[in-house]
């Protein structure tokens, strides 16, 4: 049993991963940027570039010390961290910080129409909740604990179903269109109702569902079946938060645009009671 958090350990792959993606958006900015928009207009707002930075460090926040230590090593609940942080910070923020030009060059052709056709309400609502299933399904997380190779591939896959499962609400082009404000709220609510399944197993199980993190030390001097009902719990209340969150921000955004378009209606309507009361107007 450990009581501490384990010594800082260098991750160099992850930080050329990193390195590289943050190298290839500025390269992108710097080199494609100019040319592929109208003479005047901005090629990256700041707000973008802010997005996309702080996507960046997101990722490399999660896929380094402490967080991937005490993931492959020690607790199953920071696993459940790291794939929070993935699929609901960084994933949105990366994708918010893309330019519609810069979507076009790393989406050419069919790959275009690919990532169009999952982005549909259905297929993304489709593939989100495969992928909460097979990412929290015991054999794939036993056999990814032991290979570093599937390991990454797992968590590769998970964050690129992300983007795709955020494309309905952020997509910056208009050959992948966004979903109008009610449907986005109906769309998110039913992405959250699926991972509250695997959620309430994990929290209410009666034996630890993974025999990999139950051999393995725990940190703070929690037992196996403590570690996994706190992943349940960071599944269910963390992501629902997330989520709902985001419900609540384009639920309000939609009430305030619609109420701000009747405005006018409403007070041309004021304008002609008052004209009828002063008989100036039947």
């Amino acid at each position: 049993m450990a009581e501490a958090i384990p010594a800082w350990e260098p991750h160099p792959e992850v930080w050329l991963l990193i390195a590289a993606l943050v190298a290839t958006y500025a390269i992108l900015v710097v080199r494609s940027g100019p040319s592929r928009v109208p003479s005047g207009e901005v090629v990256v707002s700041r707000l973008q570039i802010a997005s996309f930075s702080l996507g960046a460090f997101t990722l490399l926040f999660a896929s380094t010390w402490p967080i991937h230590d005490v993931a492959e090593g020690y607790m199953y609940s920071a696993h459940m961290v790291q794939h929070l942080l993935y699929t609901l910070i960084a994933a949105p923020l990366i994708l918010m910080g893309t330019p519609a030009w810069m979507m076009r060059i790393l989406l050419p052709g069919r790959l275009l129409k690919t990532m169009a056709w999952w982005s549909r309400f259905l297929p993304a609502l489709i593939l989100f909740n495969t992928m909460i299933v097979l990412t929290h399904w015991p054999a794939v997380v036993d056999l990814a604990l032991q290979s570093a190779i599937l390991h990454f591939l797992v968590h590769a896959a998970l964050l690129i179903s992300a983007f795709v499962i955020w494309m309905p609400i952020l997509s910056p082009l208009p050959e992948i269109p966004r979903l109008v404000a009610p449907m986005k709220v109906a769309y998110l609510f039913l992405q959250s109702i699926v991972p509250t399944v695997p959620a309430t197993f994990l929290t209410f199980g009666s034996h630890p569902l993974y025999r990999r993190y139950e051999t393995l030390p725990k940190l703070w001097g929690a037992t196996a079946l403590d570690d996994q009902l706190i992943a349940g719990l960071i599944m269910k209340i963390g992501a629902g938060l997330l989520i709902w969150g985001v419900i609540a921000v384009i639920f309000f955004r939609w009430a305030a645009s619609e109420e701000s378009r009747n405005r006018p209606d409403k007070a041309l309507r004021e304008m002609d009671r008052e004209l009828i009361e002063m008989g100036l107007r039947k």
